[in-house]
């Protein structure tokens, strides 16, 4: 079997809760590895603040540099790299500009929706359109150390413009990442944790004033904040009603809260109701 192919079915096989652990324990093994691993394997995102705005922001691989990682707030690397290799990796020109509008809008969205939490988002150019990245972290607690959670979404994008300009192709690629945990004497610990992957496309229309580049500039962060708001939601309800709900019915069958004599006696009257209406 391919090493790569290994390293990512052990991966799904062992605690998402633990993925961040095992994927280093696997790049300290296969250092050979490391690149793919990282670009592959979605893990819960970390932060850093950026020494020049005081601003935290989101790392993932789509901001890294070896160790160094792009503030999307002062668009420079911390730490720093070398002059000819940031040249390449650092956005400028529209590119540049619809990044800081997207960065502003999902900053309002992250403190509407979220209450807190962490926000980022990065673009960057492609030999036809641009690509891009729209990051959200929230971690809380309750109880004290009692209870914990966090929730981590990637939104992965391709964007791919007509002729003319009058329309854009949008490709959107989204994960989300859930960790909540208990730990009390009652129920000693209880830990629920997985990810979700969708993904979704779509043509949509670019306002287009004449040769006003800012229009276009401006649709594109219009268009992307609406389906990264739209599949946000539509994954949190699948979570909410799909995964939770099974979750409770499961619990529910395995234990009754209600004693079995009582069950006993509303299933005999339900059982009475039916036959009397087939009569």
């Amino acid at each position: 079997m391919d090493p790569f192919d290994a390293a990512l079915d052990l991966l799904r096989r062992l605690p998402p809760s633990s993925t961040q652990q095992n994927l280093n324990g696997i790049i300290a093994l296969r250092p050979d590895l490391e690149e793919d691993l990282l670009s592959s394997v979605d893990v819960a995102l970390t932060s850093k603040r950026c020494t020049k705005t005081g601003r935290d922001f989101l790392c993932c691989d789509y901001n890294r540099d070896d160790n160094s990682y792009r503030s999307p707030w002062s668009n420079e690397f911390e730490p720093p790299i070398e002059a000819e290799a940031a040249a390449d990796l650092i956005p400028g020109g529209r590119i540049l500009r619809m990044e800081e509008s997207l960065n502003a809008g999902v900053d309002v969205y992250r403190e509407l929706y979220y209450e807190g939490g962490i926000s980022s988002a990065y673009l960057w150019a492609l030999e036809e359109g641009f690509a891009g990245v729209v990051l959200f972290k929230k971690t809380s607690s309750a109880g004290g150390s009692a209870g914990k959670g966090g929730w981590d979404s990637i939104h992965v994008l391709e964007v791919s413009e007509a002729a003319g300009k009058r329309s854009a192709h949008y490709k959107l690629t989204s994960t989300v990442i859930l960790g909540l945990g208990l730990s009390s004497s009652t129920v000693d610990s209880l830990e629920l944790a997985g990810n979700l992957t969708r993904q979704t496309e779509s043509d949509l229309a670019l306002t287009h004033s004449g040769s006003r580049e800012s229009d276009i500039e401006q649709s594109h962060v219009v268009n992307i904040g609406r389906m990264v708001e739209d599949m946000e939601t539509r994954m949190r309800n699948l979570l909410q009603e799909v995964y939770f709900g099974k979750a409770k019915d499961v619990v529910g069958d395995l234990r009754s809260i209600q004693p079995l004599s009582e069950v006993g006696r509303e299933r005999d009257a339900h059982k009475e109701v039916i036959s009397k209406m087939g009569r």
